[in-house]
């Protein structure tokens, strides 16, 4: 080995080792241009996964609802058996797909939401930040969907900007954000689907239970989904 590959601390070469006989893990579409563009952003990103993983920790089979490049998935895969990530987007799908760690693998599949369940048995499901991208007249039907997708009694976990976040976003986060909500406007929707709604609030990575009107960004969690006609 070259002298140059040798770190001063005997520790570290595990580091050198796996860049030598896997490669260096890259970032996928969407989190290398956040990295690039506003890289503090990601750490609030990977918080959500956080918070996720460790509210669904045990869980046996779980659903990904737009998982974008997915780059936060195994995060969650720490602490549950098996994810399946599915986002409406094929490149975002294909990009997961071509980044697959055969140490770190899931089922990503390109679904539309809106367009019905998701085929499989799933204990609970998460979608983070994609409600805000859904318009208002179809949420429930969203919503419904995910329900679909989950046994009984079922556990979903919906995080989105807050409305009241709106005013400090940049353009490109703004863009086609169509149903931003207040917190009361989130736990109305969930109650739709779920018997019991518990709501966060989250500043930066920070998830708290505190007053939402000043939250960036909002965490529901709904149990218990209710039968649907």
């Amino acid at each position: 080995m070259a002298e140059q590959d040798q770190t001063r601390e005997p520790q570290y070469q595990n580091c050198v080792q796996l860049r030598d006989s896997k490669g260096l893990s890259s970032l996928g579409l969407m989190s290398s241009q956040v990295w690039n563009d506003d890289p503090r952003r990601l750490t609030f990103v990977l918080a959500r996964y956080k918070f996720v993983s460790k509210m669904l920790s045990g869980y046996g089979s779980v659903l990904e609802v737009g998982c974008a490049d997915a780059f936060g998935t195994r995060i969650v895969q720490q602490e549950v058996a098996r994810v399946t990530a599915v986002d409406f987007d094929p490149v975002f799908v294909e990009d997961a797909r071509a980044r697959m760690d055969p140490d770190w693998p899931f089922d990503v599949r390109v679904h539309d939401m809106l367009s019905g369940p998701v085929p499989g048995s799933f204990e609970a499901a998460y979608s983070m930040d994609v409600l805000e991208h859904i318009p208002e007249a179809d949420e429930g039907r969203f919503l419904g969907n995910i329900a679909d997708s989950l046994t009984a009694p079922g556990v979903l976990i919906v995080g989105s900007p807050s409305i009241h976040s709106q005013a400090y976003a940049s353009k490109p986060s703004r863009e086609g954000h169509v149903n931003c909500k207040d917190g009361p406007g989130l736990k109305r929707a969930m109650s739709e689907v779920f018997s019991s709604v518990f709501l966060f609030s989250m500043n930066d990575e920070v998830v708290h239970t505190g007053f939402t009107p000043m939250a960036h960004y909002l965490i529901a969690l709904g149990c218990g989904k209710k039968k649907r006609a």
